[in-house]
């Protein structure tokens, strides 16, 4: 079976960015190859890091036609993927044993296959350290192995979100150094002998309209040649490819978005605060902002932030700058403020049992979803988790229900998800919303409840003295 093909993409470049590689690249047999076998889908595409980036990607290469093989150091995915099966809720079981059946698509957990790869895209996790301090170990981890088994010819494309300056400082002076084994003692030579660039990934898991194939995809070369190469590979897929001067200003784009959205959250959240004060309904004035048709675009508050992008992606931004003596100040400020959020709620928590004469110690307290956002089955940076910390600090008996997530074992906490019940708030003292899944009645949870703590405005058509909102 031979996947569909993919319509062809429209290649956008920005004004800064030159319009073609220089002549005298287009001349060299390593770069006509490369782009030839791009062109014709018999480029061999290799990804490294099988998550929540790299396993939607390596689907779209298969079903264009590309045959992809996925890396990662975790012999569990590995197996569970060559069996066909998926651990991605956005990739289907039945596409996995498609392209595994027909050969489009392999997995392994040893790295000498890189040798074989034309193209390879690492997608790998950027996490912050304690001391909140970028962790690229998952990016030079993954460069050692492409210098372990580097050739001429390769593209290699890093996607994992990171500070500007990660690619042309981190990858670069490695992939460069790799040749001296293979090239008699020479340097490899970026846009020559191999082709480097950075392309944000912009995944965002749950979206049932955006996709990997439909999300615009910013890719920027070290060298003019990279650049084009890189946009030559990604609009084989995606619909749209923008192509920025330098991966310095690609990693900059990513970190732009997620800021855009931290700052903003942060703002909305502290609004929250200051309603609460004020003693005014925050969703009421966020609904009524709404309605302006221009100038105006609604975020919304809640338990805090979730995801791996946005607590995290703003920090390496931040990080950077302090490095260069200045600090970049509104994302401080969201952060603090976002990072606050989940005691805040808790204090909400401790203020409905105050209604009925209960303290926090000792009460039994039921939160409703711990994914970090709704209807899907990821739990990273999850609010929830803080709360659940915060409530068992505090004496709390602490349970939880999400039809997603039927087991936690993350962050210290080994808990199972209560079974749902129409009486399912009966048994606790209250109720947390704290991630407002559809699949989720909640007309049923305020009917069995005694109090309701409502952090993502779930129950806005409801009018009852037991709930409380953020």
């Amino acid at each position: 079976m031979i996947p569909q093909n993919i319509t062809a993409t429209k290649v956008v470049q920005m004004k800064n960015n030159p319009t073609a590689a220089s002549n005298k690249l287009k001349e060299t047999e390593i770069y006509k190859k490369l782009h030839s076998l791009l062109l014709a889908r018999e480029a061999q595409v290799g990804v490294i890091g099988l998550g929540y980036v790299g396993l939607p990607l390596s689907m779209a290469f298969a079903k264009a036609g590309y045959h992809v093989t996925g890396f990662d150091n975790n012999p569990q995915k590995v197996e569970s993927l060559m069996e066909g099966k998926s651990y991605i809720q956005d990739v289907p079981t039945s596409e996995v044993e498609q392209y595994v059946r027909s050969q489009y698509f392999s997995a392994y957990s040893e790295f000498t296959k890189l040798n074989d790869c034309d193209v390879i895209v690492v997608c790998v996790p950027t996490p912050l350290s304690k001391a909140k301090d970028p962790d690229v170990s998952f990016i030079m981890a993954a460069v050692e192995k492409i210098e372990q088994h580097s050739r001429p010819g390769q593209l290699i494309i890093l996607e994992s979100t990171t500070y500007p300056g990660t690619t042309r400082e981190i990858l670069l002076p490695q992939l460069e150094k790799s040749g001296e084994i293979r090239n008699n003692g020479k340097a490899y030579e970026c846009g020559r002998d191999f082709f480097l660039a950075f392309s944000p990934e912009r995944v965002d898991p749950g979206n049932p309209k955006f996709n990997v194939i439909n999300t615009p995809k910013v890719v920027g070369g070290v060298t003019d040649a990279c650049g084009e190469l890189a946009a030559v590979f990604y609009s084989q897929v995606m619909e749209r490819v923008i192509r920025v001067s330098s991966p310095e200003s690609a990693e900059m784009v990513k970190l732009l978005e997620n800021t855009f959205r931290s700052v903003n959250i942060g703002l909305v959240n502290e609004v929250a605060i200051m309603c609460e004060k004020l003693k005014i309904d925050c969703w009421e004035v966020i609904e009524a902002a709404s309605s302006k048709p221009f100038g105006f675009m609604a975020f919304y508050p809640g338990p805090g932030l979730g995801g791996h992008c946005i607590p995290i992606d703003p920090s390496y931004l931040s990080w950077k700058l302090r490095s260069l003596n200045y600090t970049a100040r509104f994302i401080e400020l969201a952060v603090a403020i976002n990072s606050s959020m989940p005691a805040f709620c808790v204090d909400k928590v401790a203020l409905a049992l105050n209604e009925d004469q209960k303290s926090v110690k000792g009460s039994k307290v039921l939160i409703l979803g711990v994914a970090y956002k709704r209807d899907i089955d990821d739990l990273r940076e999850s609010p929830a988790l803080d709360m659940i910390h915060l409530l068992q600090a505090r004496g709390a008996k602490v349970d939880y229900h999400d039809p997603y997530i039927p087991r936690i074992h993350w962050d210290g906490l080994d808990m199972e998800s209560v079974t749902w019940s129409d009486q399912i708030g009966s048994k606790y003292d209250v109720v947390v919303i704290t991630t407002d899944h559809a699949k989720v009645d909640y007309a049923k949870v305020l009917k069995s409840s005694v109090r309701v703590v409502d952090t993502r405005n779930a129950l806005k058509d409801f009018r009852d003295e037991r709930i409380t909102k953020l």
